[in-house]
């Protein structure tokens, strides 16, 4: 591995992380899980999410000295498994450095996978079998990280994320399949080979690493918010809509869906949302358009379900494997940013269902990007489906659909971003929906990408945005999405936030 002047050797590296293997192995049994637990309920959780290469290019020491001394951090969520950028790797290209770390882009280095040792034995049934990250060669980043945290008494979970690339031996046969018949670039959550993966993934890092548990990111929306772009993705493709492969077939002949009827209604979707974006005015409207479609075809919305029964299949069956090989190791599960802005997504997630399977939630409420975010979706909604309705009065309408408070308009939305009101109303309705079962850990936004005249997140509004979910009443914040990312000035604004609400 090449090194810049501000990377450790990986030789260097790997000594000095193993020297505290003997001294944290000095530390275990002496608390029994029960009363681990019990305790834990009792202490807020300061989470922060971080990829392997900040380890390897500033040292596992010098990033848990700043972790502790700037931002009170006492759990890292340490990306294992991930082919995408939003997780692992340095900066993104087109973006700003910070303040620590290597200066330079590994954007044509990076290849991501599993940044653990994978066991072969745990994916004996899977087509996946090769997923090992080449990135920093022979490193065990798990092995790496977790002595050292465990010797400061911080936590330690394992981030797993549902990104692939395409030329992993064996995804292509994992792939889904579009309203074309052409493959996609995700993975069919009805596939047995997919299933058996993430179960095989998460056995093997419980069972190879005392960890405190597991983090999963699986950011899908289901065909008809696809197909409508009601997200804040920046474009529209209604055609690449999944999934109809075989084994969705096969889930929906099982539960008496008409697949013919479900295809050709999404043909039919799709042709609407074509006709809209050029500018095609039916009759009787847009919306009534839109409605007439879903009241002649209901399987669009019935195949729509069907993508989130599988995604809530995977969900389940990665808590029940951790579960079952100590109970007491936690499972939490990341709820994507289109929960906060799309009141469509909210009616198909409900938090006290989520909470059943889960020890505890990370709510997305990145309010910096979220302006961003929230003006891409109303763009969407507003070109297609709600055409008809000036993209300013549509946007007011959500916000009372969302109760949401005075925040900022359209024009000036992506400049302002999010108020730390939002942080405060989102974490309470989580708070509210959850009824008790799981624990609520807000996604706070240091240093997301946003474009150039979008929103830039300052120590003022990271401090802000802390307090509020605390003051909301959260059981923790998970500052986000990478330690990479974020400037220490704007840690430091959350450690004192952390700080002042007592925490």
């Amino acid at each position: 591995m090449k090194n810049s002047p501000s990377e450790m050797p990986r030789r260097e590296f790997i000594k000095t992380s193993a020297g505290f293997v003997a001294a944290a192995s000095l530390t275990q049994g002496l608390v029994s899980p029960v009363q681990a637990a019990d305790s834990a309920r009792n202490v807020k959780s300061v989470g922060i999410q971080a990829g392997s290469i900040s380890f390897v290019d500033e040292g596992v020491d010098q990033v848990l000295d700043i972790f502790q001394e700037k931002g009170r951090i006492n759990t890292i969520y340490l990306t294992t498994f991930t082919y995408g950028r939003g997780l692992g790797g340095r900066q993104i290209p087109g973006q700003p450095f910070p303040d620590h770390g290597a200066q330079s882009s590994d954007e044509k280095t990076f290849h991501g996978g599993n940044f653990a040792m994978p066991h072969p034995e745990f994916y004996r049934d899977t087509v996946l079998k090769q997923t090992r990250a080449p990135d920093h060669g022979d490193l065990d980043i798990v092995q790496a990280v977790l002595p050292a945290a465990k010797k400061r008494g911080m936590k330690l979970f394992c981030s797993v994320e549902d990104v692939f690339r395409s030329d992993i031996p064996g995804v292509k046969e994992a792939f889904e399949v579009d309203l074309q018949g052409r493959k996609a670039g995700t993975l069919c959550l009805f596939n047995p080979d997919v299933r058996a993966f993430w179960k095989g993934l998460v056995a093997d890092l419980c069972k190879s690493y005392e960890i405190d548990g597991v983090l999963f990111f699986n950011e899908r929306n289901g065909p008809l918010l696809n197909a409508l772009g009601a997200s804040h993705a920046a474009s529209i493709a209604s055609s690449r809509v999944t999934c109809f492969c075989e084994h969705h077939q096969k889930a929906a002949k099982e539960r008496g869906i008409d697949f013919q009827r479900a295809r050709l209604g999404y043909l039919k979707l799709d042709q609407f949302i074509q006709s809209a974006l050029a500018g095609r005015r039916p009759s009787d409207g847009y919306f009534v358009e839109f409605w007439r479609t879903l009241a002649e075809f209901p399987e669009i919305i019935i195949w729509d379900r069907l993508f989130d029964e599988g995604k809530h299949q995977v969900l389940a069956e990665v808590h029940e494997t951790v579960k079952s090989i100590r109970p007491n190791l936690q499972v939490g599960f990341h709820i994507e940013h289109v929960n906060s802005f799309n009141p469509i997504f909210r009616a198909t997630r409900r938090y006290d269902d989520l909470a059943k399977k889960a020890d505890f939630l990370k709510v997305v409420v990145y309010n910096n990007c979220g302006g961003e975010r929230y003006a891409h979706f109303i763009n969407n909604i507003g070109s297609t489906v709600f055409r008809d309705v000036p993209k300013e009065e549509l946007m007011r309408f959500n916000n009372h659909l969302l109760n949401y408070g005075d925040e900022a308009g359209l024009d000036q939305l992506a400049k302002t971003g999010l108020s730390p009101d939002y942080v405060f109303r989102e974490t309470q309705r989580a708070l509210a929906g959850v009824q008790g079962q799981c624990r609520i850990y807000p996604g706070i936004d240091i240093g997301i990408p946003t474009g150039k005249s979008s929103r830039k997140a300052s120590p003022e509004d990271t401090h802000a945005a802390t307090l509020a979910a605390f003051k909301a009443g959260a059981d923790g914040v998970i500052l986000s999405r990478k330690y990479s990312e974020m400037r220490l000035e704007n840690l430091a604004a959350a450690g004192r936030a952390v700080r002042d609400a007592g925490v």
